[in-house]
């Protein structure tokens, strides 16, 4: 079993007196782990480390600051398999799935080497006789980010290498559920050599999320999970002056159109919904088939659902592993009855999955519900899980108002050949990530990761320049030189 330990201040430490709770490999429902649920008393050493190395590395030049994180590029490049492994083991994914994941990270560690463009102010001469006006960017200071579970690799890569790059120190504190990762990135993190206290690693559940949300020196937090925690963290972190960006939950349309190509709306679709076990913020969980477009596009769904391979994700040919733990499977199942029992169909019913050799594995298969009414339980509900729901309506107006209807906006997508059709897709619907013919809309990382609504708080997302603006803190300089001043030179 593994032993899961802090990192502060260029430090393994293991947290003394603590409460721990049990990571299981969601597969086989064995015992990996076991994180420790540090204190406030943990988080305060992490603070005040970073606030300590603050001073030093803002000024550290932005072109130096940045060969660390080269440094970082190449170590997670080379040890990719292992961090993917561990990511499967804890997970719950695919192999294929964590090593993608992990490719999103290392492209958001290459976008932030580019920080000495990034960070440029500006500088307007003359705006009157002698005086010229400068806008600077400097960083915010101790920042932090309260990541999730799903995607135990990737998501802290949205923020702390920007902010590190920007000048700021940083705290992270993984979920609970999936510590194991973050321990061999931040062996990888040591290995780059960053100065003590520059990036640090807390590891704990709600205790250590509200200190991290009421500690006066931590300036900024980022956070993505569920909608009803992304509300919390953003009221809290707010009340305590902090800059916050919360991602919060989803519940993503995919319309089809008659004039899509159908194989490709299927195929793409069963990979949004089910990839990942349908645990990611972009994953479909509506499909509205327009018109015609119903009967072919459902029993095509239906027939990819039924024949996607299930297991234990590092295994050869699998297609959807496991959903996090046993709470996760328990709701997905009684979520399925509840859509079942509103009077939607289920042609094809995950539920009570069990696997040769994993019996005690937290599967669910690919599960369809059909003829899902607007305003139902299963369709205001974020399942998160390998659950499609299908809804129809007669024209594309009718599926964007329906789209629309939503109290999130996180993605929605459109498969269809109209080109006519798709701008106005992309301008009407109410969703800060939109696909044509794409599934999982996942923007670059030098792209910002965007969402509405319920789905987000906050005004500057993860990556690229919204990063940039997130981390530092523009400084507006006025000056006159005047002439009989500068005659002296």
């Amino acid at each position: 079993m593994q032993k899961i330990l802090n990192y502060i201040n260029g430090e393994w430490l293991d947290p003394a007196g603590v409460e721990y709770f049990d990571v299981l490999n969601p597969a086989s429902g064995a015992l990996i782990a076991r994180t420790p649920l540090s204190a406030a008393s943990a988080v305060e050493a992490a603070a005040q480390a970073a606030a300590a190395a603050f001073p030093a590395w803002r000024r550290t030049p932005v072109q130096e600051r940045v060969q660390y994180l080269f440094k970082l590029r190449d170590l997670l490049k080379s040890n990719l398999d292992e961090i993917s492994r561990a990511i499967t083991d804890e997970c719950g994914k695919t192999f294929e799935e964590s090593k993608a994941e992990m490719v999103r990270a290392i492209e958001n560690v290459e976008v932030a080497c580019g920080m000495p463009m990034m960070v440029k102010g500006e500088i307007v001469e003359d705006i009157a006789p002698g005086i010229d006006e400068i806008l600077l960017r400097q960083p915010v200071g101790v920042c932090a980010t309260i990541a999730p579970f799903n995607f135990p690799g990737m998501i802290v890569f949205w923020y702390f290498p920007y902010a590190l790059a920007a000048g700021n120190t940083y705290i992270v504190k993984p979920s609970e559920k999936v510590p194991a990762t973050m321990q061999v990135i931040f062996r990888l993190i040591e290995q780059a050599g960053f100065p003590k206290g520059v990036i640090n690693l807390v590891n704990g559940a709600k205790e250590t999320v509200d200190a991290i949300l009421d500690h006066p020196q931590i300036r900024a937090i980022t956070f993505v999970g569920s909608t009803n925690v992304a509300k919390y963290i953003y009221s809290r972190a707010a009340a305590n002056g902090k800059r916050v960006q919360a991602q919060g939950g989803a519940k993503n349309p995919v319309i089809i159109l008659p004039d899509a190509d159908m194989d490709m709306a299927v195929r793409i679709t069963a990979d949004s919904a089910f990839g990942c076990a349908g645990q990611r913020c972009l994953a479909t969980s509506l499909a509205i088939t327009v018109g015609e477009a119903r009967n072919a596009f459902t029993e095509a769904i239906c027939d990819a659902a039924a024949s996607r391979t299930v297991g234990y994700g590092l295994e050869s040919g699998i297609q959807m592993g496991a959903v996090i733990n046993a709470a996760s499977k328990a709701r997905v199942e009684q979520l399925i009855g509840v859509g079942a029992a509103e009077g939607a169909g289920l042609p094809v019913d995950g539920r009570g999955t069990r696997i040769r050799g994993y019996e005690n594995g937290f599967f669910v298969r690919p599960t369809i519900l059909t003829d899902v009414q607007p305003g139902s339980e299963i369709w205001k509900t974020e399942i998160f899980g390998p659950v499609l729901s299908l809804m129809h309506v007669n024209t594309i107006d009718d599926a964007i108002a329906l789209a629309n209807s939503h109290v999130y906006g996180n993605q929605a997508s459109l498969f269809t050949s109209s080109g006519a059709a798709a701008r106005k897709f992309r301008y009407e619907v109410e969703a800060g990530n939109v696909g044509i013919n794409i599934g999982v809309a996942a923007p670059m990382a030098f792209f910002p990761f965007s969402g509405w609504k319920n789905s987000f708080f906050g005004t500057h997302h993860g990556q690229a320049m919204d990063a940039v603006e997130f981390f530092t803190q523009q400084k507006v300089v006025v000056e006159r030189w005047p002439k009989e001043w500068t005659r002296k030179f």
